[in-house]
């Protein structure tokens, strides 16, 4: 099972991005996803996830200006990033989880590689 990020890159701020996280091994279409992130000398911090429901949860931090979305049929995560800032610049993983539910606590068991992010001021 593996899950490969990527759409990262250098953008201005204000600017946009959409990161995709694609699924290969096996179907996470019933599972819970998410992405998290991690900026140089703190520790990964929970972004977005999406529960097989449907249902969405956002950090504080990016709730308005980040979207979360999955396509099943290409067994792919997306994170859609508008109005970017310089704090959001970080290493974004996308992680599954054996369950249904993701949030900002659920257990995930399936974790990208990662994609840099970094923005401009």
């Amino acid at each position: 099972v593996q899950l490969q990020a990527c759409g990262g890159g250098l953008v201005q701020a204000g600017g946009s991005l959409r990161l995709s996280c694609a699924a290969s091994g096996r179907s996470f279409s019933r599972n819970g996803m998410g992405w998290f992130r991690q900026a140089p000398g703190k520790e990964r911090e929970f972004v977005a996830a999406r529960s097989w429901s449907g249902a969405t949860y956002y950090s504080d931090s990016v709730g308005g200006r980040f979207t979360i979305s999955r396509d099943n049929a290409k067994n792919t995560l997306y994170l859609h990033m508008n109005s970017l800032k310089p704090e959001d610049a970080a290493v974004y993983y996308c992680a599954a989880s054996l369950g249904v539910v993701a949030g900002r606590r659920t257990r995930y068991t399936y974790w990208g590689q990662g994609t840099q992010v970094t923005v401009s001021s």
